[in-house]
């Protein structure tokens, strides 16, 4: 227990809900500011018309790291929040007519791969065990450790050597299996946590075992259920929570040997706090929070040479009508793939087809839209606004037309159904959360971009300075965002314990 200290936490996201958890259950008076009217962040709500639109995220893996926020707080999670299993984990579906149902149970994704490519099922038993070893070496032991100094890095390099981390995601599952729609779906998984399957890590083949370990799962009432669950069990230890309440920007001062932060928001220009955890954009956090620090410039500039994630087109809408057959996560291949994925990474344009992820949250649960009616969220990667800067608010609604239109490959006659309907662009991620060139999962999983070589869990210069979420270590996704928590408390702890940041 560290006594007698009080953190301000800076975002409401999962990694800013996960760590003010952790903080205040081990005595840190925690306060959680969120600049919106409702917590979450990515995981924002849109209630229209009848319909509960989650913002994202949608795919709820790694339930253990969720369950522990509550067991190490003395709760249970049941009394919170309920998970419930999505069968099949996602529908795949190729323009050429194939489709794979990607799930674990009963041996289905064995069957699926001896259905569609029966000379793969060796390579894909090989690829199990791959993913297995990979998960332990690169979860199991490295996803809650913060890579605070080279060292960190040194001491894992050659397991990460032995297993090729060095190689990508696609190259790495094409050394398993050779059919095309079988690489694509055992490597499109690198896309949920904002990386290009052609450069980020083979670290990223653990999600394969993470999924069939632990399932696939989605909370009843939307996951801003479980945003909510979350902010209830950390007011229940006594936590803090404002929403409505910018943070503007943040003082470092020496006060008596100790350092002090200044946060300053509309309604309090001026309050003290021991420690700052940062759930905000990076750049924002140093570019505009701590913009008066020598340091935070630095970092600024070194954040501006990194590599970010793509941004997302991200379309909500309802219908008045059910569709049968429907999967919860469905997946649309458009006819390009490694072309495709050049184009959102690093194109000046918008390309001119894509690839879709289709989220139908009322095939799990129905309370999500009126009766007899069905919700929807589906999203198309597009280039972040570094690369492409589109106007939006111009081409927008046309877009999503052009979305609209294209899933009517699996809804038929959608258009004539549409009854509600909201867009969330690029713009959008740049202004309503302060993303750096709209990009939607922050700093970009490369080999190079990850572990010590990503953006450290506490701030090397700024002391009292910590950094939760996407940027930092392990990454985005919400067990690497939780799991960013955990790392970033324990070494807080560690930290005040030893007497480092006092």
């Amino acid at each position: 227990m560290v006594n007698a200290k009080r953190a301000a936490v800076v975002g409401s996201g999962f990694g800013g809900i996960a760590a003010a958890i952790r903080l205040q259950a081990s005595g840190i008076q925690t306060v959680l500011f969120e600049a919106r009217d409702l917590p979450g962040g990515r995981a924002y709500v849109y209630k229209q018309e009848g319909f509960t639109f989650d913002a994202g995220p949608t795919v709820i893996t790694a339930p253990q790291c969720i369950d522990e926020l509550f067991t190490s707080s003395g709760r249970e999670m049941k009394d919170y929040v309920e998970l419930l299993p999505v069968h099949p984990f996602y529908r795949l579906i190729w323009e050429n007519g194939t489709i794979i149902n990607y799930d674990a149970v009963d041996g289905l994704m064995e069957k699926e791969v001896l259905r569609v490519s029966p000379g793969d099922i060796d390579g894909y038993q090989k690829f199990l065990e791959y993913s297995r070893k990979v998960y332990v070496a690169g979860y199991e032991k490295l996803a809650a450790e913060p890579f605070l100094r080279f060292t960190d890095m040194v001491r894992t390099a050659p397991a990460l050597a032995r297993l090729r981390a060095d190689r990508s995601v696609y190259d790495t599952v094409s050394r398993f299996v050779k059919n095309e729609h079988l690489r694509q779906a055992l490597s499109f998984h690198a896309l949920l946590v904002g990386g290009n399957p052609f450069s980020t890590s083979a670290i990223y083949t653990l999600i394969h075992h993470l999924e069939r370990k632990w399932g696939v799962f989605f909370p009843r009432g939307g996951t801003g259920a479980l945003v909510q669950g979350l902010i209830r069990l950390f007011q229940d230890l006594g936590g803090e929570v404002r929403l409505s309440t910018a943070v503007q920007r943040i003082r470092v001062e020496t006060r008596n040997g100790a350092t002090v932060h200044k946060v300053e928001t509309k309604e309090n220009p001026n309050e003290s706090f021991d420690m700052v955890v940062s759930n905000a954009d990076l750049h924002h956090t140093y570019s505009r929070l701590y913009q008066q620090e020598e340091s935070a410039k630095k970092q600024v500039r070194k954040l501006e040479k990194m590599d970010w994630s793509m941004s997302l087109f991200v379309l909500y809408f309802g219908t008045d009508r059910k569709y049968p057959d429907l999967a919860h996560h469905t997946v649309l291949f458009g006819p390009r793939y490694r072309e495709l994925l050049d184009e959102v990474f690093g194109g000046s344009t918008l390309p001119e087809d894509f690839s879709l992820y289709l989220h139908a949250p009322t095939v799990t649960d129905p309370s999500l839209a009126p009766a007899g009616h069905e919700a929807f969220y589906v999203l198309a990667p597009v280039p972040h606004l570094g690369h492409a800067a589109l106007d939006w608010n111009a081409i927008g609604p046309a877009y999503a037309q052009k979305v609209l239109t294209y899933l009517e490959r699996v809804l038929p006659n959608l258009r004539q159904h549409v009854v509600t309907q909201r867009i969330f662009t690029p713009n959008d991620f740049q202004s309503e959360l302060n993303a750096f060139h709209g990009s939607a999962f922050s700093v970009s999983p490369r080999l190079t971009q990850s572990a010590y070589f990503r953006p450290h869990n506490r701030d090397s210069h700024i002391p009292g300075l910590y950094i939760v979420g996407a940027g930092t270590h392990p990454g985005a996704g919400v067990p690497g965002v939780i799991n960013s928590a955990k790392a970033t408390v324990s070494t807080i702890l560690s930290d005040y314990s030893e007497g480092r940041a006092a």
